[in-house]
Parts: C-alpha cells; sequence; structure tokens
C-alpha cells in the first residue's frame, strides 16, 4: 500500500504498525507506534477471534521435523488439487476513520477459471473505481499478489525449505486440534513475497487451517515506501479432503513517519476476501489424495457478486 502523491507533496515514509500480539502479549498500540519508528521494522500478530484454546506447550508425541515434512507433503497434494478447482474470489480493502467508517475503496470481485486452452487465468466480475485515492492510498502490485498468492498462503515440499518452521505447541481451534508453527523466511530474495507469522495445522490431517501473520518484505525506502497490515486467513473442508481458504481478514494501522512537507500521521487499513463457489474443473481432470482420487468435490454455491454497501 502507498501513499497517493501530488506535485505539491513530498513522499511519504511508511512503517507498518499492527495490532496488539497474540494472547499473552503486553504489546499496546503506543507501544506498536513506538516500535515502528524503530530502523528494523518488526512483526506483531493479530490479536486471535474467539474459538482458540490454551496453549498445550509440550513436546509432541511425533519429532515436529516429521510433522513438518509430512504436512508440507500434504500442503504439496492440497496445491494440485486447488490447481485444478475454480472458485470466485470477492476481495475488499478499506481506509478507516477513528469511528471504523469508510474513507476510500477498492472492491473486486474475480473469477479464477480456466481459459479454452485450459490454462489458469482470471475473470472480473465486477469492479467499480476504486475511491482509495481519495484517502490518500493506492493499491500497489504487491498489494494485488498478496492478494492472489499470499492470503491463501501454502506451505509446500518446494517452499518449506526457504522458511525457519519452529514448533510452538499444540491448541485447540474451534474443536480441531492443532500443532501451531512459527514460520518466517530465511532469506529475502527480489521480487518473492513470504509469509511472517504463524500456522495451524489439522494434527489429524496435517494441513494448515488458519495463517496469521503478514506479508513480507516490506519497502521502507524513502520515496518508495510500501506497505502492507497483518492477516488471518481460515481454511474449511470444501470436498471431504483438502482443507480450502474460505476467508481473509486483513487489519492494522499503517504508520506514515513524516518529513520533509508532511505531517506523520497513521492510517486504518482494513482488507477483507471470500473465496467461494469451489468446483473441480472439467470431466477429465482427476485430483487425488494421496493413492485415492477425489470424486466429491463439494456442491458450488453459485453466489452472485457481493454488492458494496450504499454509502
Amino acid at each position: 500500500m502507498k501513499v497517493q502523491l501530488y506535485p505539491w507533496i513530498a513522499a511519504v515514509a511508511v512503517t507498518a504498525c499492527a495490532f496488539a500480539g497474540v494472547p499473552g502479549s503486553t504489546s499496546s498500540p503506543l507501544g506498536l507506534l513506538a516500535a515502528a519508528a524503530q530502523d528494523k521494522d518488526s512483526f506483531t500478530a493479530m490479536p486471535l477471534d474467539s474459538g482458540f484454546g490454551r496453549m498445550d506447550l509440550s513436546d509432541p508425541a511425533i519429532p515436529p521435523e516429521q510433522i513438518i515434512q509430512r504436512m508440507a507433503a500434504k500442503e504439496s497434494e492440497f496445491q494440485d488439487a486447488l490447481d485444478h478447482y475454480t472458485y470466485r474470489r470477492t476481495a475488499r480493502v478499506q481506509v478507516l476513520d477513528d469511528d471504523n467508517k469508510t474513507l476510500g475503496e477498492y472492491y473486486e470481485v474475480d473469477d479464477v477459471i480456466f481459459d479454452s486452452s485450459g490454462k489458469r487465468t482470471e475473470r472480473v466480475v465486477f469492479a467499480p473505481a476504486s475511491t482509495l485515492a481519495e484517502a490518500g492510498i493506492l493499491m500497489t502490485p504487491s498489494d494485488l499478489q498478496d492478494i492472489q498468492h499470499g492470503y491463501p498462503f501454502v506451505l509446500t515440499k518446494e517452499e518449506f525449505p526457504a522458511y525457519d518452521i519452529k514448533y510452538v505447541g499444540r491448541q485447540k481451534v474451534d474443536e480441531i486440534d492443532c500443532y501451531v508453527f512459527d514460520v518466517s523466511p530465511k532469506t529475502i530474495e527480489k521480487k518473492r513475497r513470504y509469509l511472517d507469522g504463524r500456522i495451524w495445522v489439522d494434527a489429524t490431517d496435517l494441513q494448515i487451517v488458519v495463517t496469521n501473520g503478514r506479508i513480507v518484505p516490506d519497502d521502507t525506502r524513502k520515496d518508495h515506501e510500501d506497505l502492507h497490515p497483518p492477516f488471518m486467513t481460515w481454511r474449511q473442508q470444501i470436498d471431504g479432503h483438502y482443507w480450502f481458504p474460505i476467508y481473509t481478514k486483513g487489519d492494522g494501522y499503517l504508520h506514515f513517519s513524516g518529513g520533509y512537507g508532511y505531517m506523520a500521521q497513521d492510517v486504518h487499513i482494513r482488507d477483507t476476501i471470500k473465496y467461494s463457489d469451489y468446483k473441480r474443473f472439467g470431466s477429465t481432470s482427476k485430483v487425488f489424495y494421496g493413492d485415492q482420487e477425489v470424486t466429491n468435490p463439494g456442491q458450488p454455491q453459485n453466489q452472485q457478486p457481493e454488492t458494496p454497501p450504499k454509502k
């Protein structure tokens, strides 16, 4: 997310300031603002929603390394399955005032489909003109990349060597018993985006059911700043085998640190992404769960585009 620049205003330096941390954290909004002014931009998770149980910090019965290996294999299977599905993505990005009223909004409904040659593509279903610029904010390519690929995070066998993965404990998400891992990139490669945060992995299916964190890196160079709020993504079993993303909420404050020709300010950003109408593509395509072919992809929801509320 970038600041809307005007000819008479210099570029604004941005650092990200997230909500308070996970339960038990002593972080506060004032403390986070102070941390944002430091040279090193720190990560702070969003508060967890209701439904998260007590964290069991004891060692698991299975070595964490084995859990990670099995989880990555299952995530690779899921990615292959997802590549055979069409679905609808409804994305809303808002700039909010102190009363949580909308100052500007980006809204777009896209169908992720296959073209006549079988190539995966996206079709815009509904996209009213963005009003984010009226609130002084612009979407960037990295924002769109996060919406398309970052928020529905999948940790495959090919991806997990790029991450430091630390076992945290076991915790229930609603009634689902989960292994919990902290995930952060080992190094940052140019033009790549990474998760810096936490994942909850179903202890039975060994698939990610919740992702909480931030997509990095942020660009904090003066005159080039591009910042992104923390987010949380929930998955749900769609076909009886795999956990598909169904909802993402990103919420946080971007802290404009001030400089020549402009004042310091905080901007409240909220992202809401819904994933619906999952449907396996083509009568000849096959999706496998281990050695078993998935034959029940679930019923499509045939959901119509959500119309933004009238102002």
